[in-house]
Formats: structure tokens, sequence, C-alpha cells
């Protein structure tokens, strides 16, 4: 079986995963027919609609469009510094002296502004980023939950034949994941995050709700909206 890597951010790899959890990552939004992908025995790295027929996947045809470049910060405003015209007896070194001085501080209190701004913006897209791809890890687990829901006519649960312990799931910023029914009924995931260091996230759960009467899929969490991807806020 082949493993595969994809670019996160067409910059940094990821992987190796099999076949089916990169077709997973792209039903569930977390990659595109533009991302950067790569396999055993596939030479260099080619956006992942050139390999759509062989993973299965349903995406239009047509010449991949350019990687979006990463967006740029914020364009630093220039700051114009009246300078006091010279007293008498004032050198030019003086002068040269109080430009720089002025310079020094605009400059410094402006790279403060934007490190204010970036690093919590930045915070936010790192955890983001581990709650979407805790998504897509739980997407093979949660298609066999369904088959086997509407199969046997129950929700299967940890233990049953093709399921194991909660703890055997555990991987990436996943600690555990239990498998059953929810108190309204719904068979479904419960994934616990294990991210120390991380209090925004660490202990917090994702949920998987499966409605075995429409077959469909609701995602929610105990995690703040702004680090979820768009399908599971709300």
């Amino acid at each position: 079986m082949s493993q595969w890597f994809y670019a996160e951010g067409n910059r940094e790899r990821r992987g190796p995963l099999p076949a089916e959890n990169i077709a997973a990552l792209f039903r569930s939004g977390r990659i595109a027919g533009d991302t950067l992908v790569w396999r055993e025995g596939a030479g260099d790295w080619r956006p992942l609609r050139d390999f759509a027929a062989e993973l299965g996947l349903d995406m239009p045809a047509g010449p991949a469009p350019e990687p979006a470049a990463p967006p740029l910060p914020p364009p630093v405003q220039q700051v114009h510094v009246v300078v006091p015209a010279p007293r008498p007896g004032l050198s030019g070194c003086a002068i040269l002296g109080i430009v720089a001085a002025v310079g020094g501080v605009m400059v410094v209190a402006i790279a403060g502004i934007l490190a204010a701004i970036a690093v919590p913006a930045y915070n936010d897209y790192l955890l983001r980023a581990k709650v979407t791809a805790a998504h897509a890890q739980l997407q093979p687990l949660a298609a066999e939950v369904a088959r086997s829901a509407s199969a046997g006519g129950h929700c299967p649960v940890n233990g049953d034949e093709g399921f194991d312990s909660p703890e055997s799931y555990a991987g990436g910023d996943i600690g555990t994941v239990r498998i059953g029914r929810f108190d309204n009924g719904h068979c479904g995931l419960e994934a616990r995050f294990h991210v120390p260091g991380k209090d925004k996230l660490d202990g917090k759960h994702l949920w998987l709700d499966y409605d075995t009467q429409t077959a469909t899929w609701t995602c929610s969490a105990d995690v703040a909206d702004k680090h979820l991807p768009a399908g599971c806020r709300g």
C-alpha cells in the first residue's frame, strides 16, 4: 500500500498517510485539488487533482491553478518625521542624532503593534489547524461507524467486532476516541484532545454525531468557535 504525503500550505510536508486518509482530507475540505501531494513512485510533487481518478475523488477537470500565496502581514505605514530646524550652534552630527533617535523610536513602536496583532492570530491559526487535522483523522472511523450502524441496526461501541478500545485510536493530538450512542439516540464518536501546554484545546472534546434516520453527520465541540473548522461551528 502506497504512503502519501501532502504539503500544508504547499510549504510544510505532512504524512505519511494511507490513500483513504488523503481522500478523507479532501472531502472534509482540509485539502483542495491544488494541494501538492506525493506518493511512492510518483516522481515529483503534483496537485491532488492529478491523482483524482486513482483516489476515487470527484473534482472538476482542467489545469491546476497556481497555489495561492500565503497572506502577507499588513503593510507598515510610512511615518513622516518633522525634524525641528537646527538652533544656532547645533552641529550637523547633532541633527543626525535627533533623526536617528526619533526614527528608532517609531520603528520599535510599529514592530510592537504588529507583534501584538500577529502573534495571537498565529496562535489561533495553529489551534484551528490542529482541530481540522483531528476532524480529518476521524473520518475513516466515522465511515466504519455508519456502515456498522446501517448493517447491524444498532450503534457500535468500543470493543465490538472491528472496533478497538478508546486508547487505541490515540494519535496526533487525539488522546482517546469513544464510540457509542449519544443521549439523543444518535450514534457517534467522542474524541478527547491531548495537547499538553495548549489549555484552549487540551482535554477538550470533538463530537461527531450520526443520525441513522437521515444518514447525516453533525460536528460539534467544547472548543471556541474561532478554533473550529467551519463545519463544526455553532
